[in-house]
């Protein structure tokens, strides 16, 4: 068995209206004033301000930042940044979905040290610790609240760059299933489906150990069983437990093990055209497994066990079974089922091959894989 490690230096409270415990967390970290980082509708929805008030109930004064977009750029990291350094304060509290999470990260460390986020692009460019971090995820899909990257686009060269650290990693983390329940149809099938593919992707690595393939294989049964249900009701109660709880086992299975050609390849759907990075994932996914079914030494079966509604016996499965049933999956949450109809432009496939071949998941996909096998799969899956 190969040598592997890991650390989960982060504290987690899980559990049905614990955004109540807010309040004692954050009493918890001597500060005095906190940075609220969020998205609009949140705001609109009062969500900020409820944020405010339990950091209120420990003595804890606040302003808010909520201009994240759904790829967050650089321009509004730097925005943030500004907003963050005049405010004096001393916390910050990432509150939202991936988005609001990543430029959370990248605020923390650029009010630690300065600079722009392209100053830090890359793995163990970051100095040392970083403004403390409270993150509350408000959708079950990035896992973002436990992983050591901050994805942010370049809208200078159309390209999503990636800060990794661990000390970009939250002190504390809030997962209240409630918070999930309002989510709206489509981004709760885009996000899901991108939790779905951080534990296929960390399950198949090449980088993947011990740990992190039980934490991967949680998290497929937690997504598998309760995707569909969660996304037909985010207010069934079981299934949004289920789904923000496998969401943060598959961001920590991704966090130890890496991804794979799925995420190499949506990041560049997601920088040229603006598009969902869940629904670039989703749509990118059955293309890229049947890619690597020849190297599958048993593990897709073990995917195809937990995602299908009625699996067939082992010895009747083949590889391209799984991919049929990550099609239907789709299909049956109302996820479109080409790069086509997101409105992606098929003339940009070679600069967008040559920007996923630049991401450090293509060194752990299970199968080797060279620019002219990306551009075969864009085209594939459009």
């Amino acid at each position: 068995m190969k040598h592997f490690s890991f650390s989960i230096p982060q504290n987690v409270y899980f559990g049905w209206g614990c955004l109540n415990d807010l309040t004692s967390i954050a009493d918890k970290t001597g500060a005095t004033k906190a940075f609220i980082v969020s998205g609009p509708h949140l705001m609109k929805a009062g969500y900020v301000d409820m944020c405010a008030g339990k950091l209120a109930q420990a003595g804890i004064a606040s302003e808010a930042f909520t201009e994240t977009e759904g790829n967050p750029s650089t321009d509004t990291v730097e925005k943030a940044a500004s907003k963050f350094k005049v405010s004096g304060a001393d916390l910050i509290v990432a509150f939202g979905g991936g988005s609001p999470l990543d430029v959370a990260k990248a605020v923390a460390l650029l009010g630690s040290y300065g600079g722009k986020i392209t100053d830090y692009e890359g793995v163990g460019k970051v100095p040392g610790p970083i403004v403390p971090m409270i993150a509350i995820p408000t959708t079950a899909g990035t896992g973002s609240e436990v992983t050591s990257f901050s994805v942010i686009t370049d809208h200078s060269r159309d390209y999503k760059l990636t800060v990794g650290s661990t000390y970009l990693l939250p002190s504390y983390v809030i997962l209240d299933p409630e918070l999930i329940t309002t989510v709206p149809l489509k981004t709760s099938a885009y996000c899901g489906v991108d939790a779905l593919v951080h534990a296929l992707e960390a399950y198949l690595s090449l980088a993947s150990s011990p740990f992190s393939d039980m934490m991967a294989l949680q998290a497929l049964e937690l997504i598998g069983s309760n995707i569909r249900d969660y996304v037909a009701d985010r207010k069934d109660r079981n299934a949004a437990e289920g789904m923000l709880l496998g969401s943060l086992f598959a961001g920590i299975a991704f966090s130890h093990a890496r991804l794979g050609d799925v995420h190499a390849m949506s990041h560049p759907v997601s920088a040229y055209f603006d598009v969902a990075h869940g629904l670039a994932n989703a749509v990118l996914l059955p293309v890229v497994v049947e890619f690597n079914a020849q190297t599958d030494t048993g593990k897709y079966y073990e995917i195809y066990c937990r995602v299908a509604t009625d699996p067939v016996a082992k010895t009747e499965f083949r590889s391209e079974y799984l991919a049929n049933e990550l099609r239907f999956l789709n299909t049956s949450l109302g996820i479109p089922g080409s790069l086509k109809e997101v409105g992606v432009d098929s003339s940009r496939f070679e600069a967008m091959a040559e920007d996923a071949m630049k991401s450090g998941n293509i060194a752990v996909n299970p199968r080797k894989t060279t620019t002219e096998d990306i551009l075969s799969l864009y085209h594939q899956a459009f």
